[in-house]
C-alpha cells in the first residue's frame, strides 16, 4: 500500500511539475513582445494606422506590441529586415503597395517580392491626396494647378517618400495625365518629406491623408484633390480630379500584414485572427475612419493572389507613366 500511495504521489508530483513547466512556458510566451518592423518612417500613413491599431492588435495577440520604424531606400531596408527574422509569428510587418511597385522601378532587391513575404491580410486602403504649399504654388484646384504647371514646364518640383513608391508612382501618374511637368525629389521617408513640403523645400506631392490632414485644415498645405474614385470623409470638402476632369486618374493606396517567408499555417491563423479581431475593435474603426481609411480584411488566400496580381498591375502603370528603372 505504501508503494502504492508512494507512486501516486510521485506521479502526482510529475503531473504537477509538468503543468507548472507548460504554464511558465506559455507565460514567457505571452511575455515575449510582437514586433511590427515598418519600412516606413514616423509619420507615414502606414505608421498612424499601426500605431493606432497596435494596442488593439496587443490584446488580440495576447502580448505586447512594439512598432519599429525602419526607413530607407523607399522602404527597403525594413522590408529586407523583415526578411531575416524567424517565421514565427513575432515579427511582423504592415506594408503599404509600395511592396508591389518595387520590382518594377528598381533594378536590384535584395529579396523576392513576394517569394520571400507571408502575405497575411490585405486589410483596407487609405486615401491620397495631391498636396501643394500655398507659399509656392497659388492654384486652388486641379484646372488651375495644371494651367499653373504648363506655363512653367521646368520651375516645379515633387516630392515623395523614395524611389518606386507608391507616393512617387501617384504623382508620376497625374504628371503623366495631366500632361505636365515637373522634377521629382525622392526622400528618405514621408516625415522628412512633409517637413520640407511645408518649409516650401518642395512644391507639392501626393501624400497618404492621415500624413496631411492636420496641415489642410489648419492652411499650411492646400489640397488641390483626392486621388481615388470617391471624396473622403476626412476631407469632405476636397474633389477628387475625376470630378475636376481628369477622369482617368484613379489611384488607391492599400496596406496589409506581412510576415517572413515559411511561416506555418497556424502561425498565420494566429495573426490573422488577431488583425480581424484589432480592425473590428471599436476605437480602432473610429480611429481609421477619422484617418479616412476603408477597412476590409482579407482572407490570407485572397491576401496572397492579390499581391500577385498587383504586382502586374503596377508594372503596367510604370510602363505607362515610363518610370525608368534605377
Amino acid at each position: 500500500m505504501s508503494i502504492s500511495i508512494n507512486r501516486r504521489t510521485l506521479l502526482g508530483q510529475a503531473m504537477a511539475a509538468s503543468l507548472l513547466g507548460a504554464a511558465g512556458n506559455a507565460l514567457a510566451q505571452s511575455d515575449r513582445p510582437v514586433k511590427f518592423i515598418l519600412p516606413n518612417a514616423t509619420g507615414s500613413g502606414v505608421d498612424a494606422i499601426t500605431r493606432a491599431a497596435a494596442p488593439a492588435l496587443g490584446k488580440a495577440l495576447g502580448t505586447s506590441v512594439v512598432v519599429e520604424n525602419q526607413a530607407g531606400a523607399g522602404g527597403v531596408v525594413g522590408l529586407q529586415a523583415l526578411t531575416k527574422n524567424a517565421p514565427d509569428g513575432y515579427t511582423l510587418s504592415v506594408v503599404s503597395n509600395n511592396v508591389v511597385i518595387f520590382p518594377s522601378v528598381l533594378k536590384s532587391l535584395p529579396f523576392d517580392m513576394p517569394g520571400d513575404f507571408t502575405p497575411i491580410a490585405i486589410v483596407g486602403s487609405t486615401p491620397m491626396v495631391l498636396v501643394v504649399n500655398p507659399n509656392k504654388v497659388s492654384a486652388t484646384n486641379s484646372k488651375e494647378f495644371i494651367a499653373q504647371l504648363k506655363a512653367k514646364p521646368d520651375a516645379y518640383n515633387f516630392g515623395s517618400g523614395g524611389n518606386g513608391t507608391i507616393l512617387h508612382l501617384a504623382a508620376e501618374m497625374f504628371i503623366d495625365e495631366a500632361g505636365v511637368k515637373a522634377r521629382h525629389i525622392p526622400y528618405k521617408g514621408v516625415g522628412p518629406m512633409v517637413t520640407d513640403l511645408l518649409g516650401g523645400q518642395i512644391d507639392f506631392a501626393v501624400v497618404a491623408t492621415p500624413s496631411v490632414a492636420q496641415h489642410i485644415k489648419s492652411g499650411a498645405l492646400r489640397a488641390i484633390g483626392m486621388c481615388g474614385d470617391k471624396r473622403t470623409a476626412a476631407l469632405p470638402d476636397v474633389p477628387t480630379f475625376v470630378e475636376q476632369g481628369l477622369p482617368a486618374y484613379v489611384m488607391e493606396a492599400w496596406f496589409a500584414v506581412v510576415g517572413p517567408k515559411g511561416m506555418t499555417p497556424a502561425a498565420v491563423k494566429k495573426v490573422h485572427d488577431a488583425v480581424v479581431a484589432a480592425f473590428n475593435d471599436a476605437g480602432v474603426r473610429e480611429t481609421m475612419a477619422k484617418q479616412g481609411n476603408t477597412i476590409n480584411v482579407s482572407s490570407t488566400e485572397q491576401a496572397q493572389k492579390g499581391f500577385r496580381t498587383e504586382l502586374a498591375k503596377y508594372a503596367a502603370l510604370v510602363k505607362k507613366a515610363g518610370i525608368t528603372p534605377e
